[in-house]
């Protein structure tokens, strides 16, 4: 499939960048071209956030049904040209394409809700505590917001932004990361098709260091919301507070999952294993160290072996597991493997580039065992399908092993025992909580968010809460 030249989308119209350079997005299954991308610069940027501003007052004055109309006539085109979409994320980012048509219905799935939910931001009445009198709130957006969006899923993440910020009213200015920005310029025509009228969504593809910090950097711009590594994300809080700008960070993690003796061990090598494995460990709340109760661990660690071993690796579009999404990720991921025998643990199955007839970023799952919590493989997040088993006397040193982290995204727990669970649920750091279920994978219409490094801890993600970050309330007092 030859690669397609693709442009900025500024102002409701497919333009070149003023610098005429471009960059290649590769499949990291095989390194053959996909698409071709401006290399923006900050010029482009500026003029992307004019043509949001231009557009902001309008689109704040369209009422909320006839902007859901144009979330819900977006998703029907999207839903319509699913499948191509699908095996372009695939062949972008590498990801199996079960994995990829999940992750394309779930963008689906994203706009159709948030459709609905347009129609109900005007606000609420409330009681005043007078006669002759109302009162009331009027829910308005907050105005010019910049999106900043991660690789790993290239089409959900920005659909989880995007959508509940056009609910609201605001004006966008999306940058998505350069190694999979294919599947965002799918979106965006869907939302072209769907009539959003010019200016209101504007994407600008670049370097992090040109588009991404002219969009932190700008005063213009009233909210950021970024999805990235906590070092990144921490440079955007810098960025935010000089300019006023509000800030909704989602960053790293490192999920654990506690399996406890009631457990079924195959159960939880399941559970473990998807939540370990899946997307090739390349998501922020993938499963990366398992806390498993001694009397069950030499039987989960080779149940888990096993696991690993079964997965079939190759391109996302035949495998169970594809490749890492680049060359630089796959050398990260193999460096935390060597840290890891350097540190002591046990190496069960994996940690080496497999051997087959494909030319991409492969990496062997990999089971680590006889870790300590303070060995950097259960400590630093690897972004790899790399787990980390470590063993565990009783349910206290389980938990306390789990909160031994600087982040707080994710967290499982694996057991029959009720009590077990509902002290998990209370005594864990994280902000999502799973019991009997992977740390991966999301419902669409509740919050989304973590604690301490995973999180600026602002405002949450989807559902209700993901429209609180894209919106202000006033207070109306009416007397008559």
């Amino acid at each position: 499939m030859a690669a397609q030249q693709r442009m900025n989308y500024c102002n409701g119209k497919w333009i070149e960048s003023e610098s005429t350079e471009t960059f290649s997005v590769t499949n990291p299954a095989d390194g053959s071209v996909v698409s071709r991308f401006p290399k923006s610069t900050e010029v482009d940027t500026e003029r992307a956030i004019r043509a949001a501003a231009d557009a902001q007052d309008t689109w704040a004055e369209t009422p909320g049904p006839e902007r859901g109309a144009v979330l819900r006539r977006a998703a029907g085109h999207l839903e319509n040209r699913a499948d191509d979409v699908a095996e372009t994320l695939t062949r972008e980012e590498g990801k199996a394409l079960a994995e990829a048509a999940g992750e394309v219905q779930r963008a689906v799935d994203i706009l159709y809700y948030y459709a609905e939910k347009a129609s109900d931001l005007a606000g609420e009445a409330k009681a005043p505590s007078g006669q002759n009198s109302r009162l009331r709130t009027v829910t308005e957006p907050v105005g010019v917001v910049g999106l900043i969006t991660p690789w790993n899923y290239p089409i959900a993440i920005p659909a989880w932004k995007a959508a509940p910020a056009l609910a609201a009213g605001n004006a966008v200015v999306l940058k998505p990361a350069s190694q999979a920005p294919t599947v965002v310029h799918e979106l965006t025509e869907c939302l072209d098709e769907a009539g959003l009228p010019d200016g209101v969504l504007n994407v600008v593809t670049g370097s992090g260091s040109e588009v991404g910090a002219t969009i932190t950097s700008h005063e213009t711009i009233d909210a950021i919301s970024f999805t990235g590594s906590s070092a990144v994300g921490e440079l955007v809080r810098e960025s935010a507070t000089e300019t006023g700008a509000r800030i909704q960070l989602e960053m790293g993690g490192k999920n654990p999952a506690v399996v406890m003796p009631s457990a079924d061990v195959d159960e939880a090598v399941t559970i473990v294993g998807s939540g370990a494995f899946g997307v090739t460990g390349q998501a922020c709340t993938a499963t990366s160290r398992a806390i498993v109760h001694e009397s069950i661990y030499d039987e989960f660690v080779d149940g888990l072996a096993d696991y690993a071993t079964d997965l079939d690796i190759g391109p996302g579009l035949e495998a169970d597991m594809g490749p890492q999404v680049t060359a630089s990720e796959l050398e990260g991921t193999l460096d935390y493997i060597e840290r890891g025998k350097e540190e002591g643990a046990t190496l069960e199955v994996g940690g080496d580039v497999p051997d087959t007839e494909y030319d991409g970023h492969y990496v062997e799952p990999t089971v680590f065992s006889n870790v300590k919590s303070e060995m950097q493989i259960a400590q630093e997040e690897i972004f790899g399908p790399v787990v980390a088993v470590i063993p565990v006397s009783d349910f206290e040193e389980a938990v306390t092993i789990a909160n031994d982290s600087q982040y707080g995204l994710s967290a499982s727990i694996i057991t029959k025992n009720l009590s077990e669970a509902n002290r998990f649920i209370d005594e864990i750091e994280a902000g999502v909580v799973k019991i009997n279920e992977k740390t991966t994978g999301l419902e669409l219409h509740v919050p989304f968010g973590g604690t301490k490094n995973s999180s600026s801890e602002t405002w949450r993600e989807q559902g209700d809460a993901g429209l609180d970050f894209f919106t202000t309330t006033k207070t109306v007092y009416l007397n008559y």
